[in-house]
């Protein structure tokens, strides 16, 4: 599957969950590095940074959570993720399970693997199955 329309669907999938428990979403105009979406909640706004992945690592999601571009203007640099570029991180993964994750919760710089019990806590409803391959395990 192309990562961006990989990217839609994920982006789409948080709009859903996010507007379902009552949030509004707003869609930022051009591209933002930091955050795909802001959510607003009784007068409270928050940026929400959305990820997907389709990869497994011995049975747990592999999700990289740092940037590094994605078009042919890259200049190589890699923004590692950190609490200060967004509030919150939605995760769609290949078995359409997603997790709404508060960026301060979030333990690391450049990836995660979810799917076992750290970060079970922020797991939310199921959405749809990404297409494509949902598992590929890279453990050898």
């Amino acid at each position: 599957m192309n990562w961006r329309l990989q990217g839609d669907l994920g982006e789409a999938s948080a709009i859903q969950w996010l507007t379902s428990k009552g949030f509004a979403v707003a869609i930022p105009f051009g591209h933002s590095p930091d955050w795909d979406l802001v959510i607003e909640s009784r007068g409270r706004f928050s940026r929400v940074q959305v990820k997907t992945s389709i990869c497994t690592t011995n049975g747990r999601w592999h999700v990289r959570v740092a940037t590094s571009g994605g078009n042919q203007s890259w200049t190589g640099v890699v923004k590692r993720f950190t609490a200060g570029r967004c509030d919150y991180l939605f995760v769609h993964v290949g078995d359409g399970r997603r997790w709404f994750i508060p960026s301060r919760a979030v333990e690391a710089s450049t990836s995660i693997n979810l799917g076992g019990t750290k970060y079970s806590e922020y797991e939310v409803e199921l959405g749809a199955p990404l297409p494509g391959k949902t598992e590929v395990d890279h453990a050898a």
